[in-house]
């Protein structure tokens, strides 16, 4: 077992990496929470995964199971007041523990529930994607999402722990391990050029869930991030890097009403969008840029999706970096170097957005 310490000015963690973390689970939790233990996971994760989770805690000790179900589309406030109701009838208080067991989608409605359930509860993450183990269970980040855009409610609220589970990806479907692996790239994009040629040269056995190179991928990633978030928690600034293709991915999933793709794969396509806008500015050499795309591509493919320049354009416009009219973008200048632009015009973004488009559709 790997242990990566996160250091905030707010929070100091642990990220437990390896197999067989399940175990490990009561002992820890115990020794930060007094009160009742409760888990959000779905209904799949649970199929899968439950009777191995309860087993590892005693009789005295099993957790009250809270269910969300599955998809983006249920990652709105509807489902925390419901869940919040639930936690209150269940005789929920403020010495208990809330488990988020589950993909991005369970952490990132979990965090937001115990942060303001009783205006702040412990909780602990243990995900079950590769997407959430290497990204979002990570840094503090909580939120649901509106109609209109991704996460545009949600507060900071860091978990006491992460147990990031290897043995859990074995039972991932391809797609949703691909797309965790595309957030993976793009750390080593913006700030990791060690796991970008690792994931450049490695892809056959990371694709066939070799332990020990899933393991180095994921220890990357999450110190990469850790980093970063140690300078910058509330992303005033450096830790906007990691958002890194997302401008357009979540424009993508905004614009397809979160149906088309999985978050991973509308980052992809994000960070193809941006690339091309670095291209077009000479930030990136072209060299570095091909690269990129063949990395990308090395663990596509990426599925295609349908929309409008129109609902892409707007829903860009809502971006939570943008700030007091400002459109902020991350490029890359090469690989393992991000900048934040705010200088972007709306023909390189009109360019940008009309390339991933034709791409998309099989026109390029």
């Amino acid at each position: 077992m790997r242990t990566i310490p996160v250091k905030t000015a707010s929070a100091d963690y642990p990220v437990f990496v390896g197999r067989n973390l399940f175990a490990q689970i009561p002992r820890r939790v115990s020794n930060w929470s007094p009160g009742k233990i409760y888990v959000l996971t779905s209904p799949e994760i649970w199929g899968l995964w439950g009777k191995k989770f309860l087993a590892a805690f005693p009789k005295s000790q099993q957790p009250t199971v809270l269910f969300l179900p599955a998809g983006e589309r249920h990652k709105r406030l509807t489902q925390i007041e419901r869940l919040a109701s639930e936690l209150a009838n269940a005789g929920a208080d403020r010495s208990s523990l809330l488990i988020a067991f589950g993909g991005g989608i369970i952490g990132d409605l979990g965090g937001f529930l115990a942060a303001i359930y009783m205006r702040g509860i412990d909780y602990v993450q243990v995900p079950t994607t590769l997407l959430a183990q290497v990204d979002s269970s990570v840094g503090g980040k909580t939120g649901v999402n509106l109609a209109v855009g991704k996460n545009l409610i949600g507060s900071f609220h860091h978990p006491r722990a992460v147990f990031a589970d290897i043995d859990v990806l074995q039972t991932l479907p391809d797609r949703e391990l691909r797309a965790g692996l595309f957030e993976s790239i793009k750390a080593g994009i913006i700030r990791d050029p060690a796991l970008f040629r690792f994931m450049e040269h490695n892809a056959g056995a990371i694709l066939a869930r070799d332990p020990a190179a899933l393991e180095r991928v994921i220890v990357a990633s999450i110190r990469m991030k850790a980093k970063v978030v140690a300078i910058d928690e509330r992303e005033s600034g450096l830790r906007m890097i990691l958002n890194y293709g997302h401008t357009l991915g979540h424009a993508i999933e905004a614009a397809t009403e979160f149906r088309a793709l999985l978050h991973g794969e509308a980052i992809a396509w994000g960070i193809l969008a941006a690339l091309q806008i670095a291209l077009a500015r000479k930030t990136v050499a072209p060299d570095q840029a091909e690269r990129v795309e063949q990395t990308i591509l090395a663990y596509g493919p990426l599925p295609p999706f349908r929309a409008t320049r129109s609902k892409l354009l707007a829903a860009a416009g809502r971006d939570k970096k943008n700030r007091a009219g400002t459109r902020r973008f991350i490029l890359p200048k090469g690989i393992g170097n991000a900048i934040v632009v705010e200088d972007v015009t709306d023909a390189e973004l009109n360019s940008a957005i009309d390339w991933t488009l034709a791409r998309a559709a099989g026109r390029k």
